[in-house]
Formats: structure tokens, C-alpha cells, sequence
């Protein structure tokens, strides 16, 4: 290739830039959508993604709770929850992008929904779905593991001892706010439009390793929630006061790291 076609590809590059255009912000009540086949389909997308993460996730932490048993390999360490984790996140965010966004987490959807990328109708939907394909996967996770299950705290988020009820929350803000952020940047409409051809492909990365690295830094105070969904599966099926008591953490704190990224993108990143 001569320079002079490199310098006509960087001047094309830079025109579409130039007219790049954000899509409009999504209405706040879309009942149409409620007539689409699409939305029931990327609600069950959302169900079964949920179900899916609980299932591995859950079942890996009790695993790691095992280890301390009397079979010294039972369990896959402290890193393998965390990897657990990060890694479902990416495979079930590629294999469902395309159909629902691949949210798979309350705090995601309503970050989208602050930053006007979904409907209010929309974004309940998909809260419900979410919620009860976790609810589903950690039921099948009791089914199968159910002495464990029940004895090592099905997996239950908790404020470890040794912390506050503010530093737990503020743990779950910060942890949340990174994941979203991260959401936001990976998925940024500018970027997928200008970059390489292969950055949506790649958009799950990020997003998996953004979960791996907040369940390293959070596991030690809360178990790491940073999803109201799993919280709530695993709440709802172990069902004892340990489970429930700050069991608000878990929601509140999501939700506010969630609504200060979406703003941070809109106002400051996107101004």
C-alpha cells in the first residue's frame, strides 16, 4: 500500500469520526416493545445466561468453601472463584451480546437504563428474568450439592468479620462502579463504529476480566456481590438470617456504584 493510499484510509477514518452520531436515547416508557418478539427472546436469553452463571459460580464457591474439608483438593482456591467467575461472565456476554446485550446482572441493566440505553419497561423485564434464572441455577446448585450446600452457606454473600456494614457498601459501590464502567467503555456505540473490525468481538474481555479483578479485591469483605441477581439466588435458597441480614448491601450498593458510572460515561467521559 503507498502513502498515498495509507493517508486517503486515515483521512476516511477520521470523516467517519467527524460524522459519527450517538443513537437517540431510548424512550422511557416503549410499551411496543411489549408486541416484539425480540424482547421475549433476549428475556429468555437473560434467564438462561443467569441460570447459567449461578450455576458454575455458586457451585465453585461452594467447592472452595469444601477445601478446608478432609480431601485437601476438593476446592479450587481463592483464585480459582475469582477466574470462576470472570470467565463465565465472558463466555455467556459473547454468546448472548448479540441477542440481549448480554447484561446477566441487575446493576448492568439499570446503569443502561440510567445512561437512557433501555426502556423502563425493558429494563424491569429483564431484572425479573435475571433474577429468576438465578434463583433456578442456584436451586439446581442446592439440588446436586445439597449437604455442602447447606452446610458451608450455599454460597450466600456476607459481611465478613472484621468489617464495617459502610466498608462492605462501600466495596460493593467501588466494585460495581468499575464493572459498569467498564460496560460502558467496552460497548461505547463510537468506539465499535470506528476502531478495528475486531473490537466487538473482543468486547467480552473486558468485561470478564473486570468481574475477575473486583471478585480478587472483594471476595475477603462481602463474598463479592456486585449482582443483586446472584445475591438475591443464593439468599433465596440458603434462606437463613446470616443470608438476609445485610442482605440491602447487596442492592444498594450495586445500584449506587452502577447509577455514578453511567453518569461519569454520559457527563464527563461523553459530555
Amino acid at each position: 500500500m503507498s502513502e498515498t493510499d495509507v493517508a486517503i484510509e486515515m483521512e476516511a477514518e477520521f470523516a467517519a469520526k467527524a460524522k459519527y452520531r450517538d443513537p437517540p436515547p431510548a424512550l422511557l416508557l416503549d410499551t411496543s416493545e411489549l408486541k416484539k418478539w425480540c424482547l421475549y427472546r433476549a428475556l429468555i436469553a437473560e434467564f438462561m445466561a443467569t441460570l447459567i452463571f449461578l450455576y458454575v459460580s455458586i457451585a465453585t464457591v461452594i467447592g472452595y468453601k469444601n477445601q478446608s474439608m478432609a480431601e485437601a483438593c476438593t476446592g479450587v482456591g481463592f483464585l480459582g472463584v475469582a477466574w470462576s467467575f470472570g470467565a463465565t461472565i465472558f463466555i455467556l456476554v459473547y454468546c448472548t451480546s448479540g441477542i440481549s446485550g448480554g447484561h446477566i446482572n441487575p446493576a448492568v441493566t439499570f446503569g443502561l437504563f440510567v445512561g437512557r440505553k433501555l426502556s423502563l419497561v425493558r429494563t424491569l423485564l429483564y431484572i425479573v428474568a435475571q433474577c429468576l434464572g438465578a434463583i433456578c441455577g442456584v436451586g439446581i446448585v442446592k439440588g446436586i450439592m445439597k449437604h455442602p450446600y447447606n452446610s458451608l452457606g450455599g454460597g450466600a454473600n456476607e459481611v465478613s468479620t472484621g468489617y464495617t456494614i459502610g466498608g462492605a457498601l462501600a466495596a460493593e459501590i467501588v466494585g460495581t462502579f468499575i464493572l459498569v464502567y467498564t460496560v460502558f467503555s467496552a460497548t461505547d456505540p463510537k468506539r465499535t463504529a470506528c476502531d478495528c473490525p475486531f473490537v466487538p468481538v473482543l468486547l467480552p474481555l473486558p468485561i470478564g476480566f473486570a468481574v475477575f479483578v473486583v471478585h480478587l479485591a472483594t471476595i475477603p469483605i462481602t463474598g463479592t456481590g456486585i449482582n443483586p441477581a446472584r445475591s438475591l439466588g443464593a439468599a433465596v435458597l440458603y434462606n437463613q438470617h446470616a443470608a438476609w441480614k445485610d442482605h440491602w448491601i447487596f442492592w444498594v450498593g450495586p445500584l449506587i456504584g452502577a447509577t455514578v458510572a453511567a453518569l461519569y460515561h454520559k457527563l464527563v467521559l461523553r459530555g
